[in-house]
């Protein structure tokens, strides 16, 4: 167990992370994810003032589909990456444990009297991930197993009442599943009363999200990495100004950055971790942002942010590892392909 984000965590099970990790990859792994934030923007405007806090697209959502988006500052930096989720009455948000009570604070400033702001407390967040999910699901409900890549219904679960996602951050099909606080445990064990599902650890989480090339808020994201430079441009909607930063990350969009994330495949066997330096020759070109153990590679992966005339795939540079030198290449990203429902 480990302190984070005021939570009491689960880094690993019996098994080890590399057990998780591998179980996920190929069985199917229940996550505990209630500390992650969540809440809702209700009314008539809702959907329209959230569009104006993000790179967009969020007008464009129909009732039941998601949108992967990022809030943006003033100088085109994020202060959180999340999930939206278009309901009935505007939209339900998921956000990161470490930036929620942030997160909370400035939706609750940022938006007009004309939408209610509401955070949920009282609900808990599963995720059931891997490519036996889906069958999984199919035991409880029919309508969850039906849904596609970021799309949600409503439904039950043994007459536990849910909102289920496809969705995750593993990079492999799989459902995220909200629920009253009260019903958690019960579900929990329902689901991992089920023969091939095993529980999930933090520390597979992050190898299996780094191994998919997903970004973590604090690592490849912060208030000083624009959604460009994370490689997130997809996330502009065309045409869509006025959101805050618009003018720097419009720029880059249109222009190229500085810098940029990449991969990094790793030379031999010492791990490349989060703050190395890495360098073309003597001059230092970027840091590494995340870095560990690949188990379904079984070798060292990082990610790392480059100046761009570096980040061109196949490039070779080195990272400073204990001041001695490791050989890196920059690589395609994702490490592993994702395997979502589409």
């Amino acid at each position: 167990m480990t302190a984070f984000a005021d939570y009491a965590m689960p880094v690993h099970y019996s098994k080890g992370i590399i057990h998780e990790h591998l179980h996920c990859r190929n069985h199917a792994g229940f996550f505990d994810i209630s500390h992650m934030g969540q809440c809702r923007v209700l009314g008539d405007r809702a959907v329209g003032e959230l569009e104006k806090l993000t790179p967009g697209g969020i007008a464009d959502l129909a009732c039941g589909a998601q949108k992967y988006t990022v809030l943006t500052n003033g100088d085109g930096g994020v202060i959180d990456d999340i999930i939206v989720t278009r309901i009935e009455f505007g939209v339900a948000i998921v956000v990161n444990a470490g930036c929620k009570e942030k997160d909370f604070a400035y939706l609750d400033r940022q938006l007009s009297g004309s939408c209610e702001f509401v955070t949920c407390p009282d609900l808990a967040l599963f995720a059931l991930q891997g490519p036996g999910a889906a069958a999984i699901m199919g035991k409880f409900s029919v309508d969850a197993a039906r849904t596609t890549f970021m799309h949600a219904c409503k439904t039950d679960i043994d007459g536990i009442i849910c909102n289920v996602s496809r969705s995750g951050y593993s990079g492999e099909d799989g459902f995220e599943i909200s629920l009253h606080r009260d019903d958690a445990e019960r579900l929990a064990g329902i689901l991992l009363g089920v023969e091939g599902v095993e529980p999930i650890g933090l520390g597979a989480r992050d190898t299996l999200r780094m191994e998919a090339g997903l970004c973590l808020y604090g690592h490849e994201l912060s208030e000083t990495i624009t959604p460009i430079e994370a490689g997130l441009h997809w996330l502009i909607k065309k045409g869509h100004g006025g959101f805050p930063g618009a003018e720097r990350i419009l720029a880059q969009l249109r222009g190229r950055p500085e810098r940029l994330r990449v991969g990094l495949l790793v030379e031999g066997r010492i791990p490349v971790r989060e703050g190395c330096a890495v360098y073309h020759q003597n001059d230092q070109v970027g840091y590494v942002t995340s870095g560990g153990f690949s188990p379904s590679l079984n070798r060292p992966i990082a990610l790392a942010m480059l100046d761009r005339r570096f980040a061109e795939i196949g490039t070779a540079l080195s990272a400073i590892v204990r001041d001695s030198p490791v050989a890196v290449t920059v690589c395609r990203l994702p490490f592993v392909p994702h395997s979502y429902h589409r």
